[in-house]
């Protein structure tokens, strides 16, 4: 298999489909770490949040917004770039396992799906209102915030594009 198989072979449309290798995860008794997001334009923010978050577990899998998502959280010029290209270009990153699409306001049926070990977004959450709080502490899994990076964002990208 050459690398952009390997690579689209970590991308999922749909939650169901992921199944089977969360279940083989599961019995190896790896721990699955989750986040999500839009991803628009991906920056050094998100690598470094990314890494940081993948670090917690044996497997990290990314909730990744749909088109029509982002959309409605972020306005009609959003995304910048298309679902199939961020799921592309954050599938292949060597520390993300798998990326699924949700197309709701938030993750919180992906999430009652893959029953996470680590839940993880970024420190302006307080973690008790973090979607999916309820979900992970059921089960015994922790939620983590991790701070991010002063300076980076893709809104603050877009902004100086705008201005220039």
């Amino acid at each position: 298999m050459n690398k952009l198989e390997i690579i689209k072979n970590k991308i999922y449309t749909e939650k169901e489909a992921a199944y089977n290798t969360l279940q083989m995860w599961r019995f190896k008794e790896e721990k699955i770490v989750f986040t999500n997001g839009c991803f628009d334009i991906v920056h050094r923010g998100h690598l470094e949040y990314l890494a940081k978050a993948s670090d917690l577990g044996h497997k990290l899998i990314m909730g990744l917004n749909t088109n029509a998502s982002v959309q409605r959280l972020k306005g009609p010029n959003r995304p910048i770039n298309d679902e199939y290209s961020r799921a592309l270009l954050l599938a292949s990153l060597n520390f993300i396992d798998m990326v699924i699409f949700f197309d709701e306001e938030t993750p919180y049926d992906l999430i009652k799906f893959v029953q996470p070990d680590y839940l993880v977004k970024g420190s302006d959450y307080n973690a008790e209102d973090i979607v999916g709080y309820d979900i992970v502490k059921a089960k015994g899994g922790e939620i983590v915030t991790l701070d991010f990076i002063e300076g980076f964002s893709s809104t603050g990208i877009i902004n100086k594009i705008k201005n220039t």
